[in-house]
This record gives structure tokens, C-alpha cells and sequence, in this order.
């Protein structure tokens, strides 16, 4: 009990720190999970939508133009041929002013196009200098709706920037309208997320790819809640700042085209019918060149990706409380198994079977579902909570091991011991109910025999007999309970379950006289008086448990049926046998034991009576005795005294039988065969 509630204070520190890790994206873990799961794009097979067409201002235009930037008459004299697509995105920017020819014809290029959405640039710091028409032409770009249901809303907040750096008035005249092509790399400095909009100068600005769409599908973007937006039907998954998670391509999969080849006529312009077109500069040492869950792509292809998204239903939806969810699993399931699982490799086969169902399953709602549920907190929290559940766990069995190895050693044996050790839930310290077979032993005339020792020599003897008596209590799975003077007591089948434990406990009583007889011919070579034990057994529902004071207990049994194994012991003497064996335990054996019936005996201080049975040796002398004594008891309590006798009076005769005299004598005494009422211990 003490363990489980130290098992759960320990819980809510660590779920809190599994929680505030996942929650408030804590560095290094927060770069860690972004690549962890970066594997999702490896997975799928989804194809940009080639109704999108990138234009690149490549290295074979650059050779042929010379280095950029370009006259811009030269650029407009591709931008013209693009006069037949639906939307054209310019994801580049003219902040300084050429010749008025060179600009106008740039800006008259512009003008021919369908839609037209200019890029402008956010910046925390810039050194342009704004001219006020040209934010008053920027103004119109803006989207008041957007901006009042975010304040509605309130989250996301979306980022906002103090400056810019956009084209000059007549280019932006000459757009149908402007879009920020700004974004952010996570923390790991790679892009992964496209912004719906920016604010700038108090005013909420869609971004290149939104207003693209916007013209495109002729469709306002509207706010649904805290967490979406939509455009159409297309609903669009938010994060906290406004952004959506980018679900990336094969980078060999993209619609790119050479900027030279349209310019030359080499690509029809009627090839762009339809067409969402972006043009940007890919060219090394001049274009936006930005690293992404897939290499190094040029920046435009970030807008291509977004718009991809969108168009073919790729859009990621993102569920951060399915992963929250996950880390609280996570940190409970090592807790939990610790409860059920005692085996730590059994735990372990969980840990991993579960994360890798659980892996297998969401790695698969990606790449169906397009749902993004992030895996590495969970794992995080997974390896946290098992890593401090498993050293507490061994931390507690270490020490409760070494309780029990102090307090069992010399009570058990070593294979019994480490049972105890691996599975201590087998030590019911408040006390349990439990069928046992208990075993008490006794010298006979002890008394006599210490009158005639010293003390030294007494304790000397003592352990030279306790020595093989204790053995073969512990060898045969045994619980060595207390030594009582001369006597000894044990039980079996606890501390830790046995099989047969009445079978264990009558093969200890035969060792136990084997061991003696082997011990008195050491003594009688010493002159010493051979020592004589009688033996006690009895299996019954005790109770068994630590048992006394709180500073101060032992782990021992009580009950009836410990009383009547005390008296069984005690009973021995009256018929002169080594072992004596209850009804019950005779019930509960199952391997193949020589014994022989007794008479029904009343012990002190019990009403019901109780079969009492010899256990025998097992040799072919007992197996005789036990043959002819069978028949003389059969007869003797049928009533046939006469031919009983005989039998009792032969066994006396040829093998010293105890028990044949006892019977001998009661019929001496026309005693028939009932129950014996025993007045004394």
C-alpha cells in the first residue's frame, strides 16, 4: 500500500513536467519532435497539383539575361506571355525605381494579367522609406473582415511586423492585389508552416497564397472559430500564431518551368490556361533559397505547396489535444503496469507494443487523413515516466528484497527466498487466511537429558541436532517459524505458495527422523544418549501474516489448526511413534505415502474428533507392518478382539510395534474401538 501511494505522489510531478514540455514547446525537445515527425512526408505518395506552375528566374535564364536583377522590360516580357493563367503570383519585389520606360513596362506587363497578386516583404527593421500613396494602394489589399473576426475570435493572434519592403506605386497600381510573402522557420530554423496573414500598420494582410486564392476561387476568406478559417469549401487548420501546417511534396514532383523557356516562346502560353502561376528567382547567390522537412527548395515553392495543399484536399488538421491526451496515457501507462505487470521485461514488451500500435495507427491517419498528432512528446513522456516508475520500482524491490533477505534467510530456502524477493505481493503483511500444512517436532526427555550436560555442552548439541533438523524444513520449500526451546515449528505454503504442501511437509518429517538416526550413531560414538523427537502434522485454514507490536513482530501463523498440530506432537509419546498426521493432511496428499490409521482422537479443549494416522517410512519393513496391522485394526474394530490380538501380539513380538502394543493393551483392557477423549497436552 505504501509503495502505491508513493507510485502516485510521484505521478503528478510527472505529469506535469510530461505536460509543460509538450505545452510550452521547451528547447531542445521542441527541434527534436519537429524532425521526429518529419518522417510523415517520407511516408505518403500524395503529388502537387500540376494546375500550379512554377516559373524560375533558373540558372539557364540567368546565363541567358545575365545576372539578376534584370531590366525589367526584359521581365515583362515573360510576365506577358502569362496573360492566359487564372492567377499570377509574383513572389519577388521592386522597392527602387529604374527608368520610368523600363517600369512602365513592367507595370504595363502586370496590367495585362487576368489576377495579379504583388508580394511585399514584413520586416522588424528596414530602411526604405514608404511612400504614403503607396500604403494607401496597400490598404485596399487588406481584409477587414478577417481582421474584425480575429478580434471576435482572439486566437490565434496573428504576427504582425513595425516595416516592409514593397514595390513601387506603379507596380503596385498595376496589381489586382498585394500579398505578404513573409514566413517563419520553426525552431529548428526549418520551415514547416505557411501564414494565413500578417498584420502591418494596424491592418490584418492575407498572405501571397490566400489573396491567390482568393482571386482564384473568386471566394472571401472567412473565420470560423478560434482554430479555422475557410475559403469555400476549404477549411484550413490554424495553429496559435495563424499559421498551417505544410504537408511537403517530393521536391521532383513540383510543376517547375525555366523563366527562359517562357520568355522564348519555347512553352505556349496557352499552356498556362487555368493556371495558379508563381514566379520567383531560384538562381544561387540571387534567389530565396530556405530549408524545409525536405532539403533546401526555393522560397516560392512554399507558396506552391500551400496552394497544392489546399487545391487537392492535402491541408493538414492538426489535433493538439489528441496529443495531450497521448502524454497523460503515456506518463499513466508505466504506472499502471506496474500495478498488474511484476515482471519488468513484461512491462517493457508492453511499453513498446503500445507506442508502436499507437505509432502505426497515427503515421497511418497522416497519410489517409491527412491528421498531424505529434508523436514525440508522447514517447518523451512514455521514457520519463517508465525510466523514473522502473528505478523507483527497483529502488523499492532492492530495498524490500533486502528487508526480506534479513528477515527470511534463515527462515527460508534460497530458491523459496528469491521467489519471495522477485514476487514479495506473496507476503501478506496485514495477515491472510490460507490452507497450510503446519509441522511442530519435540525432544523426548529433554529434561533428563539437559540435567546431565553442562550448558556449553547443551547449546553445543542443540545445534549440532537443530542444524539437519532445520535443513529439512527449508529443502523441501518450508518455513522455519521459531524454535521453542527443544521444539521445533514450521509451516508450509507460505510465505510462498507450494504445490502439495502436505506432501512437503510429511517428506520433511521423514528426513527429519533420517537425518536423527544418522545423528545417533555420531552421538553414540561420543557416549552420548541418543536423542528421540516426536513430530506433529496437520494441514487447515490458519491465518498467517506479521504478527505483535508495531516496533516489534513476527511472521509466524495462528489459529485451530496450529493448536492441533501442537497437540499431534504431543500425542506422539502416547503411542510411542515418530510421526503422527491429521485426517486432513492424509486428504491433501497426492504422492505415495505409507501410513496407517490410528483411532479418532477428542484432544484437549476441541468437541469434534479427529482421524489420527502413523506416517511411516517408506521401506519394505513398513510396508509388512502396515499389511498385517491393517488387518488386526479391520478386525479389532469390527468387534473380532480375539483375532486382533494375535495379529498385535505377532507384530510386538517380530518388529517391537508400538502401536501393536497400544491396541494390544486396550484390549487387555476390553477397551473396544472409538473415540479417545485425550485430557492433557
Amino acid at each position: 500500500m505504501k509503495e502505491k501511494l508513493l507510485y502516485f505522489l510521484v505521478l503528478l510531478p510527472l505529469l506535469l513536467i510530461a505536460l509543460a514540455l509538450q505545452i510550452y514547446k521547451v528547447e531542445p525537445f521542441e527541434s527534436f519532435s519537429l524532425k521526429f515527425n518529419d518522417v510523415n512526408f517520407a511516408l505518403q505518395e500524395k503529388t502537387p497539383s500540376q494546375e500550379i506552375v512554377f516559373v524560375a528566374v533558373d540558372e539557364r535564364s540567368v546565363n541567358h539575361y545575365g545576372r539578376w536583377p534584370w531590366p525589367r522590360d526584359k521581365i515583362a516580357e515573360g510576365v506577358s506571355r502569362l496573360s492566359h493563367a487564372d492567377v499570377v503570383l509574383m513572389d519577388m519585389i521592386f522597392s527602387e525605381h529604374t527608368t520610368s520606360q523600363e517600369d512602365a513596362a513592367l507595370a504595363d506587363a502586370i496590367s495585362g494579367l487576368e489576377n495579379s497578386v504583388c508580394g511585399f516583404f514584413l520586416r522588424h527593421d528596414a530602411t526604405q522609406t514608404i511612400e504614403p500613396e503607396a500604403l494607401d494602394i496597400l490598404v485596399d489589399s487588406s481584409l477587414d473582415l478577417l481582421q474584425s473576426q480575429a478580434v471576435a475570435y482572439g486566437a490565434p493572434r496573428f504576427v504582425g511586423a513595425a516595416h516592409s519592403e514593397m514595390n513601387i506605386v506603379p507596380l503596385l497600381q498595376a496589381c489586382t492585389l498585394s500579398g505578404s510573402f513573409s514566413t517563419l522557420a520553426a525552431s529548428d530554423h526549418l520551415f514547416r508552416s505557411y501564414p494565413i496573414a500578417f498584420y502591418y500598420e494596424n491592418l490584418l494582410y492575407p498572405s501571397l497564397g490566400v489573396q491567390g486564392l482568393r482571386l482564384k476561387l473568386n471566394q472571401d476568406i472567412q473565420r470560423e472559430d478560434a482554430e479555422h478559417v475557410r475559403i469555400g469549401a476549404h477549411e484550413i487548420n490554424l495553429d496559435a500564431k495563424g499559421f498551417v501546417r505544410l504537408n511537403y511534396y517530393n521536391y521532383e514532383d513540383y510543376n517547375i518551368v525555366s523563366f527562359l523557356d517562357v520568355a522564348t516562346h519555347k512553352i505556349a502560353a496557352e499552356y498556362f490556361e487555368g493556371k495558379i502561376v508563381i514566379i520567383g528567382v531560384t538562381d544561387v547567390g540571387s534567389g530565396d533559397i530556405v530549408s524545409t522537412p525536405i532539403g533546401s527548395v526555393p522560397g516560392p515553392l512554399l507558396h506552391y505547396t500551400f496552394l497544392s495543399n489546399f487545391l487537392e484536399g492535402h491541408l493538414i488538421s492538426e489535433k493538439l489535444e489528441i496529443t495531450t491526451a497521448l502524454v497523460v496515457f503515456m506518463v499513466f501507462l508505466p504506472f499502471l503496469a506496474l500495478l498488474f505487470m511484476k515482471k519488468v521485461v513484461y512491462r517493457a514488451l508492453l511499453y513498446l507494443a503500445v507506442y508502436g500500435g499507437i505509432t502505426v495507427y497515427i503515421r497511418t491517419l497522416f497519410v489517409e487523413e491527412m491528421l498531424y498528432i505529434d508523436l514525440f512528446y508522447p514517447l518523451v513522456a512514455l521514457i520519463l515516466s517508465a525510466v523514473v516508475f522502473e528505478a523507483l520500482a527497483f529502488y523499492l524491490q532492492e530495498k524490500g528484497g533486502r528487508f526480506l533477505r534479513d528477515a527470511f534467510s534463515s527462515y527460508l530456502s534460497a530458491d523459496l527466498l528469491a521467489q519471495l524477493i522477485k514476487n514479495p505481493e506473496a507476503l501478506s503483511l496485514g495477515g491472510e487466511s490460507k490452507e497450510l500444512s503446519i509441522l511442530f517436532s519435540d525432544i523426548r526427555s529433554f529434561t533428563t537429558l539437559s540435567e546431565s550436560m553442562t550448558p556449553q555442552e547443551l547449546i553445543k548439541l542443540l545445534n549440532r541436532y537443530f542444524t539437519p533438523m532445520t535443513n529439512a524444513v527449508l529443502q523441501n520449500g518450508g518455513m522455519l517459524d521459531k524454535y521453542i526451546g527443544d521444539a521445533v515449528m514450521a509451516f508450509f505454503n507460505a510465505p510462498v505458495t507450494i504445490k502439495n504442501h502436505a506432501d512437503a511437509a510429511c517428506h520433511c518429517a521423514l528426513e527429519m527422523i533420517e537425518s536423527l538416526d544418522k545423528l545417533n550413531v555420531e552421538l553414540a560414538k561420543e557416549g552420548i544418549a541418543p536423542i528421540h523427537i516426536g513430530i506433529g502434522i496437520n494441514t487447515a485454514e490458519v491465518v498467517v501474516g506479521n504478527m505483535g507490536s508495531d516496533t516489534r513482530f513476527n511472521y509466524t501463523v495462528i489459529g485451530d489448526g496450529v493448536n492441533l498440530a501442537s497437540r499431534l506432537e504431543g500425542l506422539t509419546k502416547n503411542y510411542g511413534i515418530d510421526i503422527l498426521i491429521s485426517e486432513f493432511t492424509v486428504a491433501e496428499l497426492v504422492g505415495d505415502f505409507i501410513y496407517r490409521k490410528i483411532e479418532p482422537v477428542r484432544v484437549k479443549g476441541k468437541e469434534n474428533a479427529v482421524l489420527l494416522y502413523q506416517l511411516m517410512p517408506d521401506s519394505a519393513r513398513s510396508k509388512e507392518i502396515k499389511r498385517e496391522y491393517d488387518r488386526a485394526l479391520e478386525l479389532y474394530i469390527q468387534g473380532e478382539q480375539e483375532m486382533a490380538q494375535e495379529i498385535f501380539t505377532s507384530l510386538v513380538e517380530r518388529y517391537n510395534d508400538s502401536l501393536s502394543q497400544y491396541f494390544f493393551n486396550n484390549i487387555e483392557k476390553n477397551q473396544a474401538w472409538d473415540v479417545h477423549t485425550m485430557t492433557t497436552k
